[in-house]
């Protein structure tokens, strides 16, 4: 399904979103139930990612195909590694079988997992006995996804001899490691996060019965953060449902929107976004995004949308995801008339006088490349191909933004 989004506008007075739950948040926690069946979820993600996660959990196939869920095949392949009895092969989508899992296979094999790689040295699909994994200690590079660092560390109260995980260098997106470190010790598993090393003990008693809410998702919420910063002064926007002592790295949008006139109102349950004040476009946005990586595609596009020179780093994880999103931004802002240059792990945009109209914009198969460039239809008639991808983390997406005053066809 293509989608045009016709040149349009958002209504001046107060307009409330309903956000499900966090992707992220919801993930951890279903793999935490799968462990320890006491605990139940609220305001789960109906994300397809996260669906997958739960229809992967509850199978008993000898397969299991993950498709394009990145997080769930981190997880799934840490998850199965200690499922004593069990045999399964787990693969994914053809983009899947090029992102590398060599590391966390690696780390696993360290503390005595019996996983082989199918097709290519470092990939999926993998073949996994489970089996007791009995050592304890295990070395990760600091710099690689934390998903490695959360898999390895949502399983481990169930060894009987726990983790001691050091990570080599400069951390990664600390906030997702902390996101699982606190869902385990609302649990009552005791963990320790000193300097770089990480220890989680094993889980000798019964856990308590207990529900956890999990907050709407934060990195959906950069969309309309966007929405806002490209509409008038003015301009608001409530989303439910957020807490002001968020677990989610991406809550940092809240002071980062600040540089593009944006201001945050936390309330008892949700939040207010309202357009305080034009932005100059004398203005350079200089962010280190390396603690939150998945908004950096909305943040790119919205200093674009608003003729603004721009300079991201702290990217370098952004290569591996659905596509490779620093080359992806890359092409399609320079198809809408902007001057792009990357790294391995920044991107720099220069300022933009105009806005190049009637651009197909690509996806790649990347949610977050469709949803990232849908606010420009503020600014210009554009087409998003391949729209119903956004359906992996956000199915409500395009008929959210008509609610909101988009005109899309």
């Amino acid at each position: 399904m293509d989608i045009h989004i016709l040149k349009s506008s958002v209504p001046n007075r107060q307009v409330q979103i309903e956000i499900t739950g966090s992707k992220s948040e919801s993930n951890r926690l279903l793999l935490l139930k799968a462990l320890y069946p006491e605990i139940a979820i609220n305001n789960l993600s109906n994300s397809d990612d996260s669906e997958l996660m739960q229809k992967a959990l509850a199978s008993n196939a000898d397969v299991i195909d993950i498709h394009h869920a990145g997080t769930a095949m981190r997880f799934l392949t840490a998850y199965f590694s200690i499922r004593e009895g069990s045999e399964i092969t787990l693969t994914g989508s053809s983009r899947m079988k090029e992102r590398p899992i060599g590391i966390l296979v690696d780390a696993l094999k360290q503390l005595g997992a019996d996983i082989q790689y199918l097709e290519n040295k470092g990939f999926p699909p993998l073949r996994i006995k489970g089996k007791k994994l009995t050592k304890s200690k295990v070395t990760l590079k600091a710099n690689v996804s934390s998903q490695y660092i959360s898999a390895l560390l949502l399983i481990a109260s169930r060894l009987d001899n726990g983790i001691e995980l050091t990570l080599e260098g400069k951390i990664t997106s600390i906030p997702y490691i902390q996101m699982t470190l606190h869902l385990l010790g609302q649990l009552g598993i005791t963990t320790n996060f000193d300097n770089n090393i990480i220890t989680v003990n094993p889980q000798t008693k019964d856990l308590k019965s207990q529900t956890f809410i999990v907050e709407s998702d934060w990195s959906s919420a950069s969309y309309y953060y966007s929405i806002v910063a490209l509409s008038g002064v003015g301009t608001e926007l409530n989303l439910t449902s957020y807490k002001k002592d968020s677990l989610q790295g991406d809550s940092v949008l809240s002071e980062l929107y600040k540089a593009f006139g944006v201001n945050t109102r936390h309330r008892k349950d949700s939040i207010s976004l309202k357009k305080e004040v034009e932005v100059k476009d004398k203005e350079v946005i200089d962010f280190d995004l390396r603690n939150a990586p998945d908004i950096a595609q909305t943040i790119a596009v919205t200093a674009f949308g608003l003729g603004l020179e721009c300079s991201l780093k702290g990217l370098h994880t952004l290569k591996i995801k659905e596509t490779d999103r620093l080359v992806a931004l890359k092409t399609e802002l320079e198809k809408l008339g902007g001057k792009v240059t990357i790294t391995d792990q920044s991107l720099h945009l220069s300022r933009s006088k105009s806005i190049n109209d009637n651009v197909s914009v690509n996806t790649y198969n990347d949610h977050r490349m469709a949803m990232a460039f849908a606010p420009l239809g503020l600014k210009t008639t554009l087409q998003i191909l391949d729209a119903e991808v956004v359906s992996k983390s956000y199915p409500q997406f395009w008929d959210d933004l008509i609610s909101i005053g988009f005109k899309i066809k």
